[in-house]
C-alpha cells in the first residue's frame, strides 16, 4: 500500500525558511520514478492549490506565487520529495500535502504537514 508522509512543517517568522520532505513507501520497486510528484497546499478560506510539480521526465513547474521563493526537488533512489520554501509570508500558512500521480489513474496523497508563518 502506497503511503506518503510529509514532515518539516512548523512555526516560522515572516521572511524565514522551511524545508518540507515527503517520504514514500509501498511503491513497487522501479515505479516511483514514473510518478509525477507534486506539492499542494490548503490555506485558510481557499481550496487546495498546486504549488509545484516535478515530473517523471525531470521537468519542474511552479505556481506563480511559488516560482521565485520555493524549490521542488526529488530523489528517486530514496523515494523522497522536498520543498524548500524561502521568504515565507503569513499568507503561506496552511496545510501542505504531497501527491503522487501516474497516468491519470493512480493518485496518492499524504496527510499533510502544517506550516504557520507568524508576522
Amino acid at each position: 500500500q502506497v503511503q506518503l508522509v510529509e514532515t518539516g512543517g512548523g512555526v516560522v517568522q515572516s521572511g524565514g525558511s522551511l524545508n518540507l520532505s515527503c517520504v514514500a513507501s509501498g511503491f513497487t520497486p522501479g515505479t516511483y520514478q514514473n510518478y509525477a510528484m507534486s506539492w499542494y497546499r490548503q490555506t485558510p478560506g481557499k481550496d487546495r492549490e498546486l504549488i509545484a510539480t516535478y515530473s517523471a521526465g525531470g521537468f519542474t513547474k511552479y505556481a506563480d506565487f511559488a516560482a521565485d521563493r520555493f524549490i521542488i526537488s526529488r530523489d528517486n533512489a530514496r523515494w523522497k520529495l522536498d520543498l524548500q520554501m524561502n521568504s515565507l509570508k503569513p499568507e503561506d500558512s496552511g496545510m501542505y500535502y504531497c501527491n503522487a500521480e501516474f497516468g491519470g489513474y493512480f493518485d496518492f496523497w499524504g496527510r499533510g504537514t502544517l506550516v504557520t508563518v507568524s508576522s
